[in-house]
């Protein structure tokens, strides 16, 4: 078996940020799982990374003589596999447009700089699920919890659902694991399949729209609206309103409020009664900050929310406007719709205005808010929140407004 190492193509890791800063772009989620896992699945054995050096303790790359690298950015499926797998050494595994899908080769040190022109190259002409932005996070979000869910399901039986007062539709296309804790919740998987992680708990009163995914350990609230195209991530605890969003893990929206058309890192907070604008009042298309650019870029999407990286906060009663990126380590609060681009490390509000998260107390914050969760915040991640607070100092400076 080659080594699979999942590379970041550097351009879609810039597309990709501010959730990029924190982790590989093989390490999103979108689906079921995270594009690593998929990969893991669907090969059977653990992929490594090629990425920033500064995750790379986080994210170690294992090469060998034998080598497949694979866009990080990359869905895999059935016809994708089998082509990976008999892509001769030496060839790399082009899109129509020359995009790079995957190289077989005995170079362990080869990179998306060093080109291909060593290569054969042999053109992909199926369909396929590449993640270019980040809205295609949640865009994509259905159909991957659709796939997944047939991967993971395949040839297994779900625990039984025994709670009477659970209402189920569709129920064949309801999966729980070991250990989850319904009460009293409807279930409704007629346009969807609904996936329910080891160890979760869904309070009295929810209601669930599928397609649907639930990671290891997250907790559904009482009276919770969750809708179509939803995934959450593990260890989260999640109530209020939420559709079409995706939620990486370990962050909590534990209350009343919307969520829509959005996507969450890990370690996140919204405090209670926080909303997210997904649809302009004038129905044009959704602009979002590029990080490439420093301007923004025209979505083409009617309906897009907000989307905010690792270890960021809101306070009670935020409200974001459409299409909204915030970046790592934000603490934003006061009253009024907030910026549309708020940089990683900053502190305040739009209508009090924003100054610099100072590094100390962040790294604080950060290391009480994963305690919680009996995980450490070890040196490996101050390192990378240490890199990632001077990447993004001067984003702050044309920012700061106290």
């Amino acid at each position: 078996m080659p080594s699979i190492i999942l590379f970041d193509e550097p351009t879609l890791r810039t597309q990709l940020l501010p959730f990029t800063y924190t982790r590989p772009v093989a390490a999103i989620r979108c689906g079921i799982d995270t594009i690593a896992e998929k990969w893991a699945k669907w090969l059977s054995t653990t992929p490594s990374f090629q990425t920033q050096q500064y995750l790379s303790a986080a994210f170690p790359i294992n090469t060998s003589h034998d080598n497949l690298f694979i866009n990080g950015a990359l869905c895999p499926d059935q016809a994708l596999v089998d082509a990976i797998a008999d892509l001769p050494e030496e060839t790399v595994l082009c899109s129509s447009a020359n995009e790079i899908l995957a190289v077989n080769t005995a170079n362990a040190g080869w990179t998306p700089q060093l080109g291909l022109s060593q290569f054969t190259s042999v053109v992909y002409q199926s369909s396929f699920t590449l993640i270019r932005n980040i809205w295609d996070i949640f865009t994509n979000n259905g159909t991957q919890i659709k796939a997944d869910f047939s991967l993971i399901t395949s040839k297994r039986k779900s625990e039984p659902l025994t709670d009477p007062y659970t209402r189920c539709y569709n129920p064949e296309q309801i999966f729980i694991e070991p250990g989850a804790n319904i009460k009293a919740a409807i279930l409704n998987a007629e346009n969807g399949p609904i996936y329910i992680g080891k160890n979760t708990v869904i309070q009295e009163g929810a209601a669930i729209q599928g397609p649907f995914a639930m990671g290891e350990g997250s907790i559904i609230a009482q009276n919770a609206k969750i809708r179509v195209n939803t995934s959450i991530g593990p260890f989260c605890k999640i109530g209020g309103e939420v559709g079409g969003s995706v939620i990486f893990g370990y962050s909590n929206k534990g209350h009343d409020g919307y969520l829509g058309n959005s996507v969450l890192g890990e370690w996140c907070n919204l405090g209670a009664n926080t909303n997210n604008s997904n649809l302009k009042n004038d129905h044009t298309n959704v602009k979002l900050h590029n990080y490439a650019t420093n301007s923004l870029q025209d979505t083409g999407l009617q309906f897009c929310g907000l989307f905010m990286g690792d270890y960021s906060k809101a306070g009670i009663s935020t409200m974001f406007n459409t299409g909204t990126v915030v970046g790592v380590s934000v603490n934003v609060f006061g009253a009024g719709f907030q910026a549309k681009h708020i940089p990683s490390f900053s502190w305040g509000g739009n209508a009090e205005g924003f100054m610099e998260y100072r590094f100390p107390k962040a790294v604080a914050v950060a290391k009480d808010t994963v305690s919680r969760r009996d995980v450490v915040f070890d040196d490996v991640r101050q390192r990378i929140m240490a890199e990632v607070f001077e990447q993004t100092a001067i984003q702050r400076g044309e920012a700061i407004t106290v």
